[in-house]
C-alpha cells in the first residue's frame, strides 16, 4: 500500500515508489547527462528490464524511461519534473504503478496467515478497509511496508514493494507451506493486473465521471470492485503515495490503456513520474523501502510505532514483537525525524551533526521542496536531538550547514475522510 531527489537528481512499498532512492538517483542522474547517452544506456537496459503494459505508451507520450527496482519507468514526461509536482498538488496526475506486487490471499485462515508476518491487526479491518503495514524479520528489522486490504470478497489484496517482489512473495511461499503442512486452510494468487494511481485534488471530480458509485461514499483507505469507465472488474483503493487526494485502480492489462486514455481525455490530468513521485512523497513525510526504513530498522526507530495494532502489542505474537513492544515501553535510541534547511539540498547519507560537531546521524532521503521553496529531508538521529524545534547541523560538501528538526509530513496531507 504509499511514492526525486533533487529536482532533477530524483530519488519507496509503498502502499509507495518503494524501492532504492539511490537507485533512482543513478537513473536521473545518467538521464541529466544527456539525450545521447540516455537513448544509449536506454536501449543497452531496455531488453533486461521488465516492461509494464504501459510501457510502449509512456514512450509515444515523451516519457524519458530508467530503469527502476528492475523495470523500465518513467521518470517524467515533456513537463519539467518541478511542473509536474505542481500539477499533481494543484489538479491530478496518472501515476504507473504497475511494477508493484499484488497479491490476493484467499482462504479460511487467511487473516491468521498474514498477521504471522506483519504488525497490523488485520482480524479488526471492517470489509473493504485497509491498513498501511509492515512484514517484519524476527529481529525486529522491516523487510518490507505494504497495504493490506481486508475485501468482501472473501479474500486479502495486499500491495507491496516493486523493490521487494521476490522477497515478498518467497516468505509470503515460505509461510504458506507451513500452514499447508499444519493443515489450514490458505492460498496464495499473485496478480498480474495493470495498476495505475490518480493523485491530485481534482481526483473525485475526473473519476467520478467514470463511476456508477458515489465515490464520496469510499473514504481514505477504503476499497471496492466496480466498473470505471465501462471497464469491469476493477478494485479502486482510495489511498496513494503522494499526500493528495488519490486512489490505485488495479485494472486488467489489456484494458490500461484504453483506462489511461480516458483519463487523460480529461484536461484536468497530465502523466507524472518518478521525479514527481519521489518529492511528493517526501514533502508528504512518506517512507521510501530501501532508504527511509529496512531489515536494520524497527518501526519504533522509524516512528511507524502507529501500524502496530494495540491487540497485536499485548499477544507479541508477530515477529519481533519480543524486541519490538519493549522498545516501545522503553522508547528507540534514534529516531526517524524531518529535517528543513536553507542552502545546498541535502542529499542521502550526508552526515547529520549535534550544535557542537559530534555525528549524531545520517540522512535517508532529501530534496528541494517544489512547494515549500527550501530544502526537506529526512534521517535518523540519536533520540536526545529528536525533538521538533532541535536546532542541529547537516554537512554538506564538507562544510557545516544549520537544520531544524521538523514534524512531518512537510506539506498538510489532504486524505478524503468523508
Amino acid at each position: 500500500m504509499m511514492w526525486a531527489r533533487l529536482i532533477v537528481g530524483v530519488g519507496g512499498s509503498g502502499v509507495g515508489l518503494r524501492a532504492s532512492r539511490a537507485g533512482l538517483e543513478r537513473v536521473v542522474g545518467a538521464a541529466c547527462a544527456g539525450r545521447r547517452q540516455q537513448q544509449r544506456q536506454a536501449s543497452s537496459t531496455e531488453a533486461a528490464v521488465r516492461k509494464t503494459p504501459l510501457f510502449e505508451f509512456h514512450k509515444k507520450h515523451g516519457g524519458k524511461m530508467v530503469e527502476f527496482a528492475g523495470w523500465s519507468m518513467p521518470v517524467q514526461y515533456k513537463d519539467s519534473h518541478i511542473a509536474s509536482h505542481m500539477h499533481t498538488r494543484e489538479h491530478c496526475s496518472i501515476f504507473d504503478v504497475s511494477h508493484m506486487l499484488q497479491t490476493k490471499v484467499h482462504g479460511k485462515d487467511r487473516v491468521k496467515f498474514l498477521e504471522s508476518l506483519v504488525v497490523a491487526d488485520v482480524e479488526e479491518l471492517k470489509d473493504n478497509q485497509g491498513t498501511l503495514t509492515l512484514f517484519i524479520n524476527e529481529k525486529g528489522g522491516i523487510i518490507d511496508d505494504l497495504i493490506v486490504t481486508k475485501t468482501d470478497q472473501g479474500y486479502l489484496y495486499v500491495v507491496s514493494n516493486a523493490g521487494c517482489a521476490d522477497k515478498d512473495s518467497a516468505l509470503l511461499k515460505a509461510r504458506l507451506a507451513e500452514f499447508k503442512a499444519a493443515g489450514l486452510d490458505v492460498e496464495l494468487e499473485f496478480l498480474d493486473e495493470a495498476l495505475v494511481a490518480l493523485q491530485g485534488p481534482t481526483m473525485s471530480r475526473v473519476l467520478q465521471e467514470g463511476l456508477k458509485d458515489d465515490l464520496s461514499k469510499l473514504t481514505f483507505m477504503t476499497s471496492t470492485l466496480t466498473s470505471v469507465f465501462g471497464i469491469p472488474g476493477c478494485r479502486l483503493t482510495r489511498c496513494g503515495y503522494t499526500g493528495e487526494d488519490g486512489v490505485e485502480i488495479s485494472v486488467p492489462q489489456s484494458r490500461i490503456v484504453e483506462l489511461t486514455e480516458k483519463l487523460l481525455s480529461n484536461s484536468e490530468v497530465k502523466l507524472a513520474g518518478l521525479a514527481a513521485r519521489d518529492s511528493l512523497r517526501l514533502e508528504a513525510g512518506l517512507c521510501l523501502y530501501g532508504n527511509d526504513i529496512d531489515e536494520s530498522t524497527t518501526p519504533v526507530e522509524a516512528s511507524l510505532v502507529w501500524t502496530i495494532g494495540k491487540r497485536r502489542r499485548q499477544t507479541k505474537d508477530f515477529p519481533g514483537a519480543d524486541i519490538i513492544v519493549p522498545q516501545i515501553k522503553a522508547k528507540a535510541t534514534r529516531k526517524r525525524v524531518g529535517l528543513v534547511s536553507d542552502g545546498p539540498p541535502v542529499r542521502q547519507h550526508t552526515p547529520i551533526l549535534s550544535p557542537d560537531g559530534q555525528v549524531i546521524g545520517n540522512v535517508t532521503s532529501g530534496c528541494p521542496s517544489p512547494c515549500l521553496k527550501k530544502n526537506i529531508a529526512m534521517g535518523y538521529v540519536d533520540a536526545a536531538f529528536a525533538k521538533n524545534g532541535t536546532v542541529i547541523q547537516v554537512e554538506i560538501r564538507k562544510k557545516n550547514q544549520p537544520a531544524t528538526v521538523s514534524k512531518m509530513p512537510f506539506v498538510p496531507t489532504n486524505y478524503f475522510s468523508g
